[in-house]
């Protein structure tokens, strides 16, 4: 029963609230559209000049402040602006005149102030309100408070709520006048007043007016001055407005005036031709934006100058000084001899100031003058230290090309090695002939030259042997790359610069064929994964039924049937590595695995073959293009690739790689400088070795180096391509130096110039002959033409091209 019975008051009280809540809902949205009414009217009482002045006295304003209870945060009351700048025309202002005679139809409001108050103590719905809703208005309502600030007398009228405490008072007061709130002392009939109590607790009542003094604890730092004298407004602070609420129901409201901070600007406007109203800026017509408050007002003189302090320098005449005499004794103890000094002459000053001037800017040049050498030093310390690191990287570049040779020397690993062996070899050979030939005569002499061919065919053999243990090492790498590039992805360059790969049918089938034969050839594996790697293998060479596949079968179950029996792995390696030959053969031809078909050199196509094939005239084959050596003046060579290394094997031993380090560098830099040149990519190396030895003379044309693995081509006038008729042959140091160079003509003598133009002439005579290279030629210059000499023939033996190179040019 007892908790049926709470539950039964908890339903009821949750009710009262909820009704409770909405009346206040209702009142609140009543009271907005009241209040937006008092400030239409306001606003034309305002901009009026006949709007009602309010009583100077104490008396109590008019009623109507039982409609106020919009949340306030300091004040609460109805505020509107001062100074209004509505625009106007001359109809609405004939209508805004009857509209505010209308409203302020009684002036005088100290004859309706008792009836007012009557009004205000009793409201319309004054029934209806419950007892806690009857205090909360009265607390809401709002009186005048003149506030005195002491000393300088001024008074400060605002409308405040009477249930807001003096604490709440004074932060809106010391917004107002830009003071910190707690310097602010209020006080009332001379007694401080707490800032806990409330102007109800003072005996305010509502609607009714107080006064009370406000003064600063502080007042050197923080005086209290109104930010806007009261002589330069003819408005007053606080005006009661009489507003019309019901049907023959008038109630008197006290509206607080608020000045703008700011003059604001005109801003422009138009004026309507035919009615003569004039329409100002939309800025004109709102509030002024109001600034963030920065605390007390700083722009002051006491502020912004120095504190003086006058300190006599002479005593006046009326002055005495007390001095020894009958009956008085003063102390010299502590007195001083001031002796006058010298006299100096305007003509002394002056040179004295022109000896101190001179000094300084003495002193400031030496100063500009260890700056600029400081930075002539710092400037020769970089160029010094870049010239060391030039020439280190210069040594170590050397130091690095011997050793690559000499590793080379040591253990040879490509043609190029082996070509340099047979070159040291020649060299040697040489070198013991012609001791022999001068130390030695007759049956000596014979017997020394057989023994040097003896040792040569040794040294010949020795060569061939480790030749054909470096190719049996480079086996396994050389199917592997096979493999690999038969397994890659294409690939080709998007628009954005990004590398896009796509996977054929094919590509997979060659790809899955190489890890398959990768794990085939792996030896460090167990009995159970070389079981599983030789069942995938049988599976799938299966898919294809001809001999190759039967006889991988047949060594598959071989090397099964072994390993089920116990053999040793080192007794099943020769089995192994026939499987692995043959199934090397099976992913060879194109029928099983299309992507080697571009890989082979023989294609599968007879059609392909009818006008791709040529003879050598060495070894009397017919053989591909790919199998001769292209050159620039007649196409392909006579002779294979085969039989001119065998003949240089055997006869001129010469090294080309020193060629082709030249030209990979050409080719290298005139591509950075023009992505679209071409002459130097038409080049091949014996045409560089012509160009170097016969025209240049192996030498560089400024320092007369001649080792050919310092020396570089680059261009003779920057402005133009290079070509063989503008080149320059020069070493690595010189090169840097040659670059800089604006104007080749201003630079170098005339002579020199004459030479280097002689060389071009004779690349151009000998380039010229190529169909090739034909087309790039530029005319010849005039100046050349009667200073034509004959170039070096060239003799044309079996497709090859031979040059008569010294022994001192030879790498």
């Amino acid at each position: 029963m007892y908790q049926e019975h709470q539950e039964h008051q908890e339903h009821q009280e949750h009710q009262e609230h909820q009704e409770h809540q909405e009346h206040q809902q209702i009142s609140c949205q009543l009271h907005r559209r009241r209040q937006l009414q008092w400030r239409f009217v306001v606003a034309i009482a305002t901009w009026g000049s006949t709007a009602e002045q309010p009583p100077e006295d104490d008396g109590e304003p008019g009623g109507g402040g039982e409609e106020e209870e919009e949340d306030r945060s300091s004040t609460g009351a109805v505020q509107t602006t001062g100074e209004s700048s509505l625009n106007t025309s001359e109809s609405s202002l004939t209508t805004g005149e009857s509209s505010l005679n209308t409203v302020l139809g009684c002036t005088d409001v100290l004859e309706t102030a008792e009836e007012a108050e009557t009004q205000a103590d009793l409201p319309d719905d004054a029934e209806q309100l419950t007892e806690p809703q009857r205090k909360e208005n009265v607390r809401n309502s709002t009186a005048t408070v003149k506030v005195v600030l002491v000393p300088e007398g001024h008074v400060m009228t605002v409308a405040f709520a009477i249930g807001l405490s003096i604490q709440e008072l004074k932060r809106h007061l010391a917004a107002e006048l830009r003071v910190p709130a707690d310097v602010l002392q209020i006080s009332v009939d001379g007694r401080v007043v707490e800032e806990q109590q409330s102007l109800m607790e003072l005996g305010v009542r509502p609607h009714g007016s107080t006064r009370m003094e406000m003064s600063s604890t502080d007042p050197n730092t923080h005086p209290l001055r109104p930010l806007r004298p009261p002589e330069h407004d003819n408005m007053p602070d606080v005006i009661t407005v009489r507003v019309q609420t019901d049907e023959g129901v008038f109630q008197e409201v006290v509206v607080e005036i608020e000045r703008p901070r700011q003059q604001k600007a005109f801003l422009g406007g138009y004026r309507h031709q035919l009615t003569g109203a004039e329409y100002h800026h939309a800025a004109v017509q709102t509030l002024p934006k109001r600034r963030p408050d920065k605390g007390p007002v700083v722009f002051s003189r006491d502020t912004q100058t120095v504190e003086l302090k006058s300190q006599a320098q002479q005593c006046p005449v009326s002055v005495s000084t007390q001095m020894t005499g009958i009956g008085c004794y003063v102390s010299c103890l502590k007195d001083k001899l001031v002796a006058p000094g010298n006299y100096i002459t305007a003509d002394e000053y002056h040179d004295r100031r022109l000896r101190a001037v001179i000094r300084l800017q003495t002193f400031a040049r030496r100063w500009l003058a260890q700056q600029e050498v400081d930075k002539v030093r710092r400037e020769r310390d970089r160029r010094i230290a870049w010239l060391e690191m030039q020439e280190r990287r210069r040594r170590e570049e050397k130091e690095e090309q011997l050793r690559d040779r000499r590793q080379r020397w040591m253990n040879p690993q490509r043609r190029e090695d082996f070509n340099l062996l047979y070159q040291a070899l020649e060299k040697w050979r040489r070198e013991e002939e012609q001791r022999i030939n001068v130390s030695l005569r007759g049956a000596e002499r014979k017997a020394a030259l057989c023994l040097l061919l003896e040792q040569e065919a040794q040294l010949i053999a020795d060569i061939g042997r480790h030749r054909i243990a470096v190719k049996h090492n480079n086996y396994d790498k050389t199917v592997r790359s096979f493999l690999d590039k038969s397994a890659a992805p294409h690939q080709w360059r998007a628009a954005d610069g990004g590398l896009i790969e796509m996977d054929s049918l094919h590509i997979i089938r060659a790809r899955e064929l190489r890890d398959l034969y990768n794990s085939t050839n792996t030896s460090t594996v167990s009995r159970e994964q070389r079981l599983q790697v030789l069942m995938t293998l049988k599976h799938t060479v299966k898919e294809h039924a001809c001999q190759l596949t039967q006889d991988i079968m047949d060594l598959i179950d071989r090397e099964v049937d072994l390993m089920t029996r116990g053999v040793k792995a080192a007794s099943l390696e020769g089995l192994r590595k026939r499987i692995s030959t043959l199934f090397l053969q099976y992913i060879k031809i194109p029928a099983f695995n299309p992507e080697v078909a571009k890989l082979l050199k023989v294609p599968q196509n007879p059609s392909q073959l009818k006008k791709d094939m040529f003879l050598c005239r060495s070894c009397r084959r017919y053989l591909r293009s790919a199998a001769f050596t292209p050159s620039s003046s007649s196409g392909l060579s006579g002779r294979c690739q085969d039989c001119t290394r065998l003949n240089n094997i055997a006869r001129s031993r010469n090294d080309f790689s020193c060629y082709k380090n030249i030209l990979r560098k050409l080719r290298a830099d005139e591509l950075r400088l023009n992505k679209s040149a071409k002459i130097p990519f038409l080049l091949q190396v014996e045409d560089v070795q012509y160009l170097l030895e016969v025209v240049w003379a192996s030498r560089s044309v400024l320092n007369g180096s001649s080792d050919l693995y310092n020396l570089v081509f680059v261009r003779w006038d920057q402005q133009r391509d290079w070509s063989p008729w503008n080149c320059l042959l020069l070493s690595n140091e010189e090169t840097s130096a040659h670059m800089e160079l604006e104007d080749i003509h201003k630079a170098y003598e005339a002579t020199f110039i004459h030479s280097i133009q002689h060389k071009h002439m004779l690349a151009r005579r000998h380039f010229s002959q190529i169909s090739v290279m034909a087309e790039y030629l530029d005319p010849q210059p005039p100046a050349a033409l009667g200073n034509q000499l004959v170039s070096k023939p060239i003799t044309m033996a079996t497709g090859e091209r031979t040059t008569e190179t010294t022994e001192a040019s030879a790498c």
